[in-house]
């Protein structure tokens, strides 16, 4: 008999090691660069993810808010805008699902009206999807929820041959964390791995004024600091550095003119840090900045522009009641 324990477990340190690996490429790669820069895709461990959660419910932090507003208020627009019928075996997939906050709204309604689907969320965080999938077996024990960790595009490639239709959803504005081109790169290589008359759900933020998103990541309790310097910090847990966090600050700046904001880690002094795992040492200037995100602000035309070349059409805007966000609704053509 095969012990499935050992199994799982032997698959799980294996992943652990291919995870750590691609990291410390990464950063190798990132703190090589000019300038250098760290994928804010490593943000997410346990304490940047409860650190994250803190940030959705700060008063500055008006994006969670506004797309909430859409999921709880506009439920049957977003549904309605899937064209599935009840009786219908879909698959609802969610791109980077955290805790689910949003989708649980969409969730219950699609489970009140009886259709037959299985959501499954993706993230690259066990925790955050241990987490989620404890709070919908509690929540919504009806609703059969198919946690995947790992990349997207793997995963997805995995179930491409599924005859069942497929809804994405891609929320928060993540799309966001991508320059234009590599978001449109990205929405080209969801439609490879979909078929024709799948959803994707874009949740975009649209372009407002300074005095609106700079506090966004700048807020006056300093989480978002924080959030930004757990980065450091486990690079330090996880590679074996010795980064100073008191010699490191976080700093956001806002282009309105061209809707993008960027969140830096910028060294306070000149410093030599040391990165065993890599057995490398890196020099920081006082003043150097480390870009750890992009945060892109949307109008129609920058939509239609990114999915102007991939297999996707632009078939429903849904805003929030104060228009501070959207969330597209594209089909594969």
């Amino acid at each position: 008999m095969i012990d499935t324990t050992k199994t799982k477990t032997k698959n799980q340190n294996n992943q652990n090691i291919e995870m750590i690996e691609t990291f410390k490429k990464d950063v190798k790669q990132g703190l090589e660069s000019n300038p250098k820069t760290l994928s804010s895709k490593y943000f997410y461990n346990k304490i940047g993810d409860a650190l994250f959660v803190e940030i959705m419910n700060l008063p500055e932090y008006y994006l969670t808010r506004s797309e909430l507003d859409i999921f709880q208020n506009k439920t049957q627009d977003l549904i309605d805008a899937f064209q599935i019928k009840t009786d219908s075996h879909f698959d609802l997939i969610e791109l980077g699902a955290g805790d689910g906050l949003k989708t649980k709204e969409l969730l219950k309604a699609l489970d009140q009206q009886n259709y037959t689907f299985d959501y499954l969320p993706i993230d690259i965080s066990s925790n955050a999807l241990q987490l989620l999938e404890k709070d919908l077996s509690k929540t919504l024990p009806n609703v059969s929820v198919k946690k995947q960790q790992g990349d997207y595009f793997e995963i997805l490639a995995s179930l491409k041959n599924s005859s069942k239709p497929k809804v994405i959803l891609f929320l928060g504005s993540n799309i966001g964390n991508m320059n234009d081109e590599k978001a449109a790169k990205f929405i080209y290589n969801l439609g490879v791995n979909l078929k024709p008359r799948d959803k994707l759900l874009l949740g975009v933020d649209l372009i407002k004024s300074e005095a609106i998103v700079l506090p966004a990541y700048n807020d006056g309790k300093g989480v978002t600091e924080k959030f930004n310097l757990n980065l450091l910090q486990r690079i330090n847990d996880e590679l074996s550095a010795n980064f100073n966090l008191e010699t490191f600050k976080h700093q956001p700046e806002y282009n309105e003119a061209e809707g993008i904001a960027k969140s830096y880690i910028v060294s306070t002094e000149q410093q030599t840090v040391t990165i065993n795992a890599l057995e490398t040492s890196y020099t920081f200037e006082a003043g150097e900045k480390i870009h750890t995100e992009i945060s892109r602000k949307y109008n129609d035309a920058l939509i239609k522009k990114i999915i102007a070349n991939t297999d996707f059409t632009l078939e429903t805007k849904i805003l929030d009641s104060k228009a501070y966000f959207a969330d597209y609704i594209l089909t594969r053509h």
